[in-house]
């Protein structure tokens, strides 16, 4: 019956050729206000929009934090109808060298709007920061040094033309001289109370079954990434007809509490054939990956009742492993490299 009314649903829905897209673009904010977070920086955007003098803008933080959507409501709301010819869209973790920048980018940016102060005066949003003609840059911190300098002397040399939007997740990655140029806003994580109104509109909207632990689930895991959020609720979705907790750990991968528990217990007591055998086959059997094991033990170190120096040489001794497993060291050594941590910090205890 609840496969049946999926169906039903979108048969009557008269946005059929939505009912196909990925839930992170088919509820993308299509304007300003309809942005959940960050209202410090849409306050600013809208006031730029406003003032028609909106500046080159660097947009940096983690994953799912509203950075594209942001930009792309923007772009929407300042050019209307006209978006596709005033906007250049661009990934650059895939186009990232120094041709693109020189070809694409350079011809896009050299030339003046044809609509000019006439498409400024006709458009809704009434501000002649709407004659600039946009150029979105996603993922910038992948492009390469040399592509960075280009970019760097395009900016300078066509900001009568064009603006640039920025886009990544370090700023640190991007060169000095191209973030001096940029007006540059920080998105933080989101808060669970600001993403769960929209997630219970969209559980509402698409009809989907699933119990309030299974979503507080999915929230905790996310971490405040939007994006994630949206991504595991439509995989449970198609996976489930009744979306429960165990489910939501299911489709993630990550580990249960209760796992995760068992598992601290271990490394803390058992030997260490016995420890090594019991996460092992955990991983194995559940396919969980030994970097979400080590993520999510940090909560359990840090309330453990072990002295305040084991904690601190725990935590220092697990970020080395992170480091290594993100350097292609395999985890069956850095497994056995963590239990050997563990014991040393029991011993460090005992003293």
């Amino acid at each position: 019956m609840e496969v049946d009314s999926k169906v039903d649903l979108s048969t009557q829905n008269p946005n059929s050729s939505e009912d196909n897209l990925a839930w992170v673009e088919k509820y993308r904010p299509k304007t300003l206000d309809e942005l959940v977070s960050q209202d410090s920086i849409v306050t600013t955007l809208q006031k730029y929009i406003d003032l028609g003098g909106l500046p080159h803008l660097l947009f940096y933080g983690p994953p799912g934090t509203g950075k594209t959507s942001t930009i792309l409501a923007l772009a929407a709301q300042l050019y209307g109808k006209k978006y596709r010819n005033m906007v250049l869209e661009l990934n650059a973790s895939d186009d990232r060298g120094i041709d693109v920048v020189r070809d694409q980018i350079k011809n896009f940016a050299m030339t003046m709007s044809v609509f000019g102060s006439a498409f400024s005066a006709k458009n809704d949003s009434n501000t002649t920061a709407a004659k600039y003609k946009l150029i979105i840059l996603d993922e910038a911190d992948s492009m390469t040094q040399a592509a960075q300098a280009a970019l760097r002397r395009i900016i300078e040399k066509y900001t009568k033309n064009v603006r640039f939007c920025i886009i990544c997740n370090y700023a640190s990655k991007i060169i000095p001289a191209i973030q001096s140029r940029c007006t540059k806003f920080r998105f933080t994580p989101l808060s669970i109370d600001q993403i769960s109104d929209r997630v219970e509109y969209i559980i509402k909207t698409e009809n989907v079954s699933i119990s309030p632990d299974a979503v507080r689930g999915i929230l905790e895991i996310a971490k405040g990434d939007m994006r994630r959020v949206l991504n595991v609720l439509q995989s449970c979705y198609l996976a489930y007809d009744n979306i429960d907790l165990d489910a939501v750990y299911d489709v993630t991968g990550q580990p249960k509490p209760s796992d995760l528990k068992l598992v601290f217990n271990s490394l803390l007591n058992d030997q260490f054939d016995s420890c090594y055998q019991y996460i092992s086959n955990l991983k194995l059997v559940k396919g969980i990956a030994l970097t979400d094991i080590i993520t999510n033990l940090l909560p359990l170190i840090t309330d453990c009742k072990l002295p305040g120096d084991s904690i601190i040489y725990l935590i220092n001794s697990l970020a080395s492993i992170e480091y290594r497993l993100a350097n292609s060291s395999t985890d069956d050594i850095q497994l056995t490299a963590m239990i050997g941590y563990f014991k040393l910090a029991v011993e460090m205890a005992a003293q």
